[in-house]
């Protein structure tokens, strides 16, 4: 297997809570973007991957009935949920998504294989040139199994590659960049109620014209008719969850 995605979802968000079972325009957002994932030449599988809390148990039951593998394993340490995901398959790269992207555009996944070089560890939009909720991380095998041995401090644990982002040493990092310019400071995540607003009013606006497959510039052409959108969520901060953990930092014991 060359390419296998892992969505991470689980049912616990803090700051929007069971948001991966909110319905947009009649499916959960989870299951768009496994649709929308799944639009991608080049991936071989998508398995989404949960931890074993309970509550996460609704979710479990989606995936089994949208005949999604599953994975459920550690709350809190992310790394080694994703480690051990993928050690069951081994491919060759993880493309890491989370769950929180239902406007997720499969050809920029498609554009980031297309332009991985063969001894690239390790290949994201490193500056941030697209819109938040379109992230597309990359990720060897063995670049991810030296990270679970290697990563010590929580928020590494909890961020699965913000050790490779710290230690730019260490690893082959590729930058994958928008090929418009121009909309990184966009909010396309779903992490607060005013984003599943915004998200909602995307879906309804292309459902309701048949259109399930749309894609970047139709959504960039759409907010540039209704600029007021735009303004629904426009005051929440970019990697507020990333800017928490490393401010809580601490070191971890692990069994690696």
């Amino acid at each position: 297997m060359k390419y296998l995605v892992l969505i991470q979802a689980r049912c616990g968000s803090s700051r929007l809570p069971n948001k991966v079972l909110k319905y947009l325009s009649g499916k959960t957002t989870l299951q768009w973007l496994i649709e929308r994932v799944q639009r991608s030449r080049h991936v071989d599988e998508v398995m989404v991957i949960t931890s074993i809390k309970k509550n996460n148990l609704p979710l479990i039951r989606l995936c089994t009935e949208l005949g999604i593998r599953i994975f459920a394993g550690s709350e809190e340490d992310v790394l080694d949920r994703y480690y051990q995901a993928a050690k069951l398959l081994h491919p060759e790269n993880i493309v890491r998504v989370t769950a929180d992207c239902p406007l997720f555009d499969w050809r920029y996944l498609d554009l980031a294989v297309e332009q991985m070089d063969s001894d690239t560890d390790y290949m994201a939009e490193l500056t941030e040139s697209f819109p938040d909720g379109l992230d597309i991380e990359i990720i060897k095998f063995q670049a991810l199994k030296k990270v679970w041995k290697e990563a010590r401090l929580s928020s590494e644990r909890e961020h699965v590659t913000l050790y490779i982002r710290n230690h730019p040493e260490l690893f082959t990092i590729q930058n994958l960049e928008c090929p418009i310019a121009g909309i990184g400071d966009k909010r396309w995540t779903l992490d607060e109620e005013e984003d599943y607003e915004l998200i909602s009013r995307i879906y309804r606006h292309f459902l309701s014209k048949g259109k399930e497959d749309f894609i970047t510039e139709d959504i960039l052409a759409y907010l540039k008719e209704h600029p007021e959108l735009e303004k629904i969520n426009q005051k929440f901060a970019r990697n507020e969850g990333l800017a928490k953990s490393i401010a809580n930092d601490k070191t971890v014991e692990t069994e690696n």
